[in-house]
């Protein structure tokens, strides 16, 4: 497999795509193409504020989590796959959903056994039944198993393969068989083998021409395919083709609640009709109905990648403005949640290299830089929140590459800041004035809180007792201040910033920033760049990154809010927070091991504390280097009167025990400190193990409370760095 020469750009393009199409077909998900025309007309741009209920624009949704989080099981299992990641399995696959989904929170529609299909294979894996029998047509019948999701999800797996559509057609056959068989297999591999071969051919033919030779001749998938590219021939005209779909593969005859055939038919009337427009292609796969977010996410991505970011630019319309990138992830690996579609393209290519063997690549794909604005045109959810400015990618040597977002200061006397971003909580007492400030989230925004749909599930990526680091440079002089927004009193943001740093005409400078503490461990929303200036003009922001491990103590905050609950992610039967205790949790007898979450993947060299108070348990402790429901260490007092180290990887692992009388309803310190591949576990201050894991270690990860068949209490849980 050659990796084409932008190979980055073209899988930022196909992300970007995917969200476009998501975020525009969202609101009206489920209509008709009769409701659509009459009350919308044709789609053509966002209709979010055109719904009665104004739904907003950046939302999450199942389309974007599962096609972004699945894939992750190359990552994962690279370690046992030994650099051979061809070789995954569809039970690898598998095991990632249960790592990644909290039931009935994250990803899947939920819709019930036998109804959702997602659902039905999610049980079928929890009951302990390996893909892809949990998602055989033999197991869970034809109809819930030919639904649509195999199709949503596939997009992560065609871009880790370009230019290989043999490769992009296995990867989809074992991802799709996790959930579900037969024809919505066919039209995941179709999708797949044109994705990924759209990265070197523009022949829209060519590349219908490459789907269709995957599948079986006598399929449904192939049959529809055929019928409609022979339409499309004839007819000349979109409607009446999008008619003859309806009259010969509509959902009267492909029953369930979203079938792959008719669905797919529309992705392909898109196509056929649209082959390098990519407005027009949106336009077609919304107007005409059904399942319209899953269907035009597909179909803007497959055009993202084969148009490139020209494709999307050159629209008419403003695709990416009112995006600035932004995406949310909820799964049970929290800090994970919110990100963007610079990040996650850049993840995907980090695996498609690593398939195809290759450790070379552009030097950003590699750095430690969170935001670099390497991607043309990226803005990595930064937007100005005060002051006259606006925001541009641009390309010009910066300290690290060779692009930088640039500020585009017009006014320096701007009054138009709330007393919010006025607010001074800091050490330095400094007084902040009137400027530009830019941001972007780096926790749930206040417009997420109450997410219609599908729930926002995260966890802050930025905490205490880390170091933010910046490189900056200007065109004029101006005063810069690094600055966080943090949830405080009844909720509201409260601004924290540091000392500023003057900076001269023409001149760069790095700026680096240590968090101090936050009390109760408040969640930061946003992080960005404060700028004063007597002058209009440029100031150019290289990087922006954070490093360390966290200093913090999570407890109930010294103030009325509710928003600190929502930092946890609660994988347990019930999490209650601020009564008797800080932190009640409680799980059900024979459910396993249940969690409450806080921290991110990049966590490292910490240490995990909490006084725990157990109640009625079967075992009770600390987690750290927590990646996900699968994949964490746990220091736990087990009811047989032992003190147990444990890791969850693919199963239960006792790594080491000791005896330990304890009682119920008496209060015990668990810490558990990992530095590197070394663990050491202290129960009451007297350490209990001190070892090393050699064998698949977990290095990173967030960290928490565990418990299993009862009820902790706990007053507080501290993070801090490891100093053994």
């Amino acid at each position: 497999m050659m990796i084409p020469p932008d190979y980055e750009a073209r899988v930022y393009a196909g992300v970007l795509g995917k969200i476009i199409g998501v975020y525009l077909g969202r609101p009206f998900e489920g209509w008709s193409y009769q409701r659509i025309t009459r009350e919308l007309g044709e789609v053509d741009y966002y209709v979010n504020d055109r719904i009665a209920h104004h739904p907003p624009l950046i939302v999450t949704d199942d389309d974007i989590s599962g096609a972004f989080t699945f894939v992750r099981a190359l990552a994962d299992h690279a370690d046992v796959l030994r650099g051979n990641l061809r070789d995954i399995t569809p039970a690898m696959i598998g095991q990632t959903w249960l790592n990644y989904l909290i039931e009935r929170q994250t990803i899947l529609w939920w819709g019930g056994m036998g109804n959702s299909t997602e659902h039905t294979a999610y049980m079928r894996l929890k009951q302990g039944i390996p893909a892809p029998r949990s998602g055989s047509m033999a197991l869970n019948g034809k109809v819930v198993a030919e639904q649509i999701g195999a199709q949503i999800f596939i997009d992560g797996w065609a871009m880790v393969a370009p230019g290989d559509p043999g490769l992009a057609v296995d990867l989809a056959r074992k991802a799709a068989s996790v959930s579900h068989d037969g024809e919505a297999i066919y039209g995941a591999q179709v999708l797949a083998a044109m994705e990924a071969l759209a990265f070197v051919e523009p022949d829209m033919n060519r590349l219908f021409d490459a789907g269709m030779s995957f599948i079986p001749h006598d399929s449904v998938i192939y049959r529809l395919l055929a019928d409609i590219r022979d339409w499309r021939a004839k007819d000349n005209d979109w409607r009446v083709t999008r008619q003859r779909i309806e009259d010969h593969y509509g959902y009267d005859k492909y029953g369930g609640n979203c079938h792959m055939v008719p669905n797919h038919g529309v992705i392909a009337l898109a196509l056929a009709y649209a082959p390098d427009d990519f407005q027009q292609a949106l336009l077609i796969a919304n107007t005409a109905g059904w399942d319209t977010d899953c269907n035009a996410g597909n179909v803007g991505c497959l055009m993202g990648i084969k148009l490139g970011l020209a494709g999307i630019d050159n629209s008419p319309v403003n695709w990416r403005g009112p995006l600035a990138d932004r995406l949310y992830l909820p799964t049970a690996d929290g800090g994970r949640a919110i990100t963007d579609a610079a990040q996650e393209a850049l993840r995907i290519s980090r695996m498609g290299r690593a398939l195809a063997g290759q450790t070379a690549g552009p030097a950003y794909l590699y750095s430690n830089q969170r935001f670099c604005f390497e991607l043309p045109g990226s803005v990595q959810g930064f937007q100005v929140k005060a002051g006259t400015a606006t925001l541009e990618n641009v390309a010009r040597p910066s300290a690290t590459g060779q692009r930088s977002l640039a500020v585009h200061v017009q006014t320096t006397d701007d009054r138009a800041q709330t007393a919010d971003d006025r607010r001074q909580t800091t050490d330095d007492r400094g007084q902040m004035t009137d400027g530009v400030l830019i941001s972007t989230a780096t926790f749930m925004p206040p417009d997420t809180l109450d997410m219609p749909g599908y729930g926002l599930i995260a966890s802050p990526t930025l905490y205490p007792g880390q170091t933010i680091h910046a490189c900056v440079s200007s065109d004029i002089a101006a005063s810069l201040h690094l600055f966080v927004r943090v949830y405080g009193a009844n909720d509201a943001l409260e601004t924290i910033h540091s000392r500023p740093v003057d900076l001269r005409a023409h001149e760069s400078t790095s700026l680096d920033w240590r968090l101090h503490d936050i009390p109760g461990g408040s969640p930061i929303a946003e992080v960005g760049l404060h700028i004063q200036s007597a002058t209009a003009g440029t100031v150019y922001l290289d990087n922006l990154t954070w490093s360390g491990a966290p200093d913090v103590t999570f407890t109930r905050p010294p103030h009325n809010g509710t928003v600190w609950q929502r930092a946890w992610v609660k994988a347990c039967s019930d999490a209650f927070f601020g009564g008797e205790s800080a932190f009640r949790l409680c799980q059900d007898a024979g459910a396993g091991m249940g969690l409450l979450i806080q921290g991110e993947r990049e966590w490292a060299d910490y240490t995990v504390r909490a006084r725990i108070r157990p109640h009625l348990a079967a075992s009770v402790g600390v987690a750290a280097c927590v990646q996900g429901l699968q994949r964490y260490y746990a220091l736990v007092l087990c009811d047989d009167q032992k003190v147990r180290l444990v890791k969850r990887l693919e199963g239960l692992h006792l790594l080491s025990e000791s005896p330990f009388a304890w009682q119920l309803d008496e209060a015990y310190e668990l810490s558990l400190t990992t530095q590197g591949d070394r663990l050491i576990g202290k129960l009451n201050g007297q350490t209990v193990v001190d070892m090393r894991d050699t064998i698949r270690p977990f290095l990173s990860g967030a960290a928490g409370l565990v418990i299993e068949g009862g009820r902790l209490d706990c007053d507080e849980v501290a993070v801090t760095p490891a100093y053994v």
